[in-house]
């Protein structure tokens, strides 16, 4: 693995990360002994493609699901060992999601689907400030239904954030979008990562996105095939998309 960042402790640590899920009499390893560490402020993509393993790794990340075998410490604890209570701790103050699909409450505006998440966080952001991270200070008062899938998926972006999440997690995020319009997000998460800090792991089968990371670790076969940390990192606007 390349050298890490000296003073910095990882805010991940995985170690024989292992998952293996049941399917009738079929066992299908997902997963299989998985090492590695993420590092505060980073934008780490994962890249490989379907069935490689790389959301049911952030799915672990996350604390959406839990591991066979081996640990996973965030910042030191071991979610492997967490009960669900503390996952949902976990998930609620620390951890932001962002998913191929937006998931945003049609009947509220944009300013009101990133409020609601506002309301359970310790210590959030005001909902305006969010979007106007994302570039969309104008379009609070819409609905979802008139907001294009960028926009949406900014908004979701938004929503993530408004916690102040130590850790952005995305699936995906431009997997439904155009090139055009994926790029306006992609700006977005970089923006976000470099403004606020956030530990930013980005998954994506496209290896052009691959070349805006800080690292790029490619799973294949439930394992980690390669890592590398990029020289020169690449704008959103800079991708040969």
């Amino acid at each position: 693995m390349p050298d890490s960042p000296a003073s910095n402790a990882a805010v991940f640590s995985a170690r024989g990360l292992t998952k293996v899920y049941a399917m009738g009499e079929v066992e299908v390893h997902a997963l299989r002994g998985v090492d590695l560490e993420f590092y505060p402020g980073e934008l780490v993509v994962l890249l490989g493609p379907s069935g490689s393993g790389k959301s049911t790794l952030l799915n672990i990340l996350g604390g959406l699901d839990t591991p066979t075998a081996g640990q996973v410490r965030y910042h030191g604890r071991d979610l492997a060992a967490a009960s669900e209570k503390e996952l949902t701790d976990y998930r609620r103050h620390h951890v932001g999601f962002v998913f191929q699909f937006y998931n945003l409450i049609p009947s509220l505006t944009a300013l009101e689907n990133v409020a609601i998440v506002s309301e359970i966080a310790v210590s959030p952001m005001a909902p305006e400030t969010a979007l106007a991270l994302v570039g969309l200070s104008e379009r609070g008062s819409h609905f979802p239904a008139q907001l294009s899938g960028g926009e949406q998926q900014r908004v979701a972006i938004a929503r993530a954030i408004v916690k102040r999440p130590a850790v952005l997690l995305c699936d995906e995020p431009t997997g439904a979008l155009d090139s055009a319009t994926g790029i306006r997000v992609l700006e977005a998460i970089a923006q976000v990562n470099r403004e606020l800090g956030t530990t930013t792991v980005l998954i994506t089968h496209n290896a052009d996105i691959a070349q805006m990371a800080d690292r790029v670790i490619r799973l294949a076969d439930g394992k980690i095939a390669e890592v590398r940390r990029n020289a020169v990192k690449k704008t959103p606007q800079e991708l040969a998309w």
